[in-house]
Parts: structure tokens; sequence; C-alpha cells
């Protein structure tokens, strides 16, 4: 039955989102090359923008579109004197055995969907490229929308993602998953990426809004096809974890306005059940790696059914711990927070105080804010309220500023 345009134009974008990226990962186990793979699993996408108000919309959707890309990557391979081996090794086999209305083995199709997770992460790629490319393969996501969530121009973004598929043909990466050494740093370079989306979801660096819950859902799916893939990797299990914990408390860390919401007045009642039992499982299959370390301790705030409840002492030696796996300021920071809150804020102070010097933190606003806490805690309030105001300054989000300009105005 003949469906209108729009209607049609819908159902295509609906399922394309859902099933590019197997799309792409199988086209590119054909053509052995991303940016190709992404222009044919696009005209697939033309097609059923073509045919699907005329003849219907398939019964099997995501079949209908594998089935016309793989089609037209054989076609290719057939055309193109330079694939003339690889239509004889693969090309003319595939030829023969009409492509299936859904993959025969789906052990095939998760191998490609690895293959092109390892891909899109490359560390040849700066890893503002692989973030970019990683959302546009494996995301579904637009130019556009990556865009907006990176307050970045689509001009910018569009470069990236040409320039990611050039270098990697450029330097001959093969459509495979590493073994051995190579493997270890391909994948931390994977979860890198995840957990960068995530984070710029769950805390955005700039712009006004503090969060961004549609990136934390692209990441957190990625984390999960991950963990499918790679269900022997413990670390893939830590990351999938710890973002599964954070996802949980997402809902409650903005006010009805936007205003931000500090972890010690979000409404406990409202964090998300399923995610905190998702992420206590996936923990239990963890390792001891950094984001494993992340995950208990984000497991410990979710395991505390009052702020008040939790157990802080138990948090510092996690991060004590993690500082040693990835020596960090960062990581320091955070340790001293949560020494202050196990020991009190006089504990913490000379940890904070010790880190000024850092570089790394030199343009950092929690810097600022943290002291700003410990010294509003210890009373000393004048020191208190000018630092609020240099953590103000130096943040970019909106959301924040109006936070520590607030707290620097109660003092």
């Amino acid at each position: 039955m003949a469906v209108t345009a729009v209607s049609a134009a819908q159902a295509v974008e609906a399922v394309f989102r859902i099933e590019s990226a197997r799309i792409i990962a199988s086209v590119a186990r054909v053509v052995r090359d991303v940016g190709i793979a992404e222009e044919i699993a696009q005209d697939a996408l033309v097609a059923a923008l073509e045919q699907w108000p005329k003849a219907g919309v398939p019964d099997r959707p995501g079949a209908w579109l594998m089935t016309t890309a793989k089609h037209r990557a054989i076609d290719l391979v057939r055309r193109k004197e330079t694939y003339a081996r690889k239509l004889a090794e693969v090309g003319r086999s595939l030829e023969d055995v009409p492509a299936p209305a859904e993959p025969a083995d789906p052990e095939d199709i998760d191998d490609d969907l690895l293959r092109l997770i390892f891909t899109s992460c490359h560390p040849v790629l700066a890893t503002e490229a692989r973030i970019a490319l990683t959302l546009r393969l494996m995301g579904g996501l637009t130019t556009q929308e990556i865009a907006r969530a990176f307050l970045a121009s689509e001009a910018t973004v569009a470069q990236r993602i040409v320039r990611a598929k050039r270098a990697l043909a450029k330097a001959g990466v093969p459509f495979e998953v590493p073994y051995g050494a190579d493997r270890d740093a391909r994948l931390s370079s994977v979860l890198e990426v995840i957990y960068l989306v995530f984070n710029e979801g769950y805390s955005a660096t700039a712009g006004d809004d503090l969060v961004r819950p549609a990136l934390c859902e692209d990441a957190l799916r990625l984390a999960r096809v991950l963990a499918a893939l790679m269900p022997e990797e413990p670390e893939v299990h830590g990351l999938a974890a710890l973002l599964e914990f954070q996802a949980s408390r997402i809902a409650t860390r903005t006010g009805p306005d936007g205003e931000p919401v500090l972890l010690a007045d979000q409404n406990r009642s409202r964090w998300n059940r399923m995610l905190i039992h998702r992420g206590a499982r996936a923990l239990g299959r963890a390792g001891s790696g950094p984001y494993s370390v992340q995950a208990a301790i984000a497991g410990c705030h979710a395991a505390a059914v009052r702020y008040e409840d939790t157990d802080w002492p138990r948090i510092a030696v996690l991060y004590g711990r993690l500082a040693q796996l990835v020596p960090s300021p960062v990581v320091e920071l955070n340790r001293a927070v949560a020494v202050s809150m196990a020991d009190g804020p006089a504990a913490a102070l000379p940890l904070v105080d010790a880190l000024a010097g850092e570089p790394a933190l030199r343009a950092y606003h929690l810097l600022p804010s943290v002291r700003g806490d410990l010294l509003a805690r210890l009373g000393r309030t004048e020191e208190a309220r000018a630092e609020f105001e240099r953590a103000a300054s130096l943040t970019q989000n909106a959301r924040e500023r109006t936070l520590l300009l607030g707290r620097a105005a109660r003092l």
C-alpha cells in the first residue's frame, strides 16, 4: 500500500537512525573503506525515499536498506578496476548468493560493528575527529546534530568528518578488529571516545544548558553495544557500569528552569532504579581498571538512599586507587572532596592548596569552586566568596556561572 512522502520520510529516518551503523559496517566489510561505505548507505537511504512512497514501507525496512546497500557495494566493486581482485575474492561470491533479507549469522554483523567502532576510533585521528566520526557512523547523528551538541559550526564538524575519512584511507587503516598490544591501545581509544561523549552530555563545557541528555543516551547506547560485542573485556563493562550509574541521576541534575542541582540536594527517589540495577550488574563483570574504579565510586553514590548515608571513606580510598592508575590533578581534586566529606574540610584544604600550581588546573573552574566550598565550611567567608567569583569567571557554562555567583552572593 502506498504511503505519503512525509510518512515514508519519517519511516526512513527512524529506521536509518537505528540501522545505519550495521549497514555501514556490513558494506565496509565489502569495500574496505568507511567513507565509501557511508556514501553507499546514504545512497540506500535516497533509494528508500524515492521508492517507499510509491511501493509502501517494506515489512522489514532495515533488511530492505541492508540489501539495497549491499547490492550497491557489489556494483561498485564490479565497476572499479582497482577492485578487480576484490571482485574475484568477495564480490563474485556475494553476487552469486543473493543478499539475505536479514543477516544469516548475527555474529557476522556483530563482528562488522566491532570493526567499525575500532576503525572510527583509530588513534591515527585526533580526539575531536574520532568523536565526530564515531557519532556519525555509530551513533547515526547528522552533522547538524553533532555541531549542536558540541557547540561547533556545521562546517567545522563536516570538515572533521571528511578529514577523518581521508586520514583513515591515507594511513591504510584496515577494517578489522586488532589483537594483542594493538588491540589494547585501540580499545583504550574507543573507551575514551565514548567516555568523552557522555561527559560532554552530562556536564556541558559551554553553552546555556548544563546537561544534554541526548548525547548521554548516544554514549550509553555505544557502551552497551561494545559490552555486548566484547563480553570478555572487564574494562568495557567498567565503562558501561559507570555510564549506567551516572545516567541514572541525569533527570535530577537540573531544576524546572534548567538550573543546576547539587548532588546533596538531588531528589534520590527520582533516580532511575533500572539504570542503577544495570550498572550494578555491569560492575559485577568489571575489572580493576580506571573506568571500573570510577564505576565503583559512582556505585557508592547510587547505593546511598540519603546523601548523609554516602560511604565517603570508601570513596576517598577508591579515588586514591584511581590516582595510582591514572595520576591526574583532577583525580586528586576529586579525592580531596571525598576526604573533606570523610574527615572534614580542614583535612582536605592542604590537598587542594597543593594543586594550586598545577598548569592543567590553571583555568579549571572547579579548583576555586572546591576551595571556596572548603573555606565556606571553615567559616572563612570573605576568602570563599572570592574563590566562587573566580570560579564563575573561569567557567564557559552559563548555568554553572549563575550557580557560582549565587553561592558567592549568599556569603
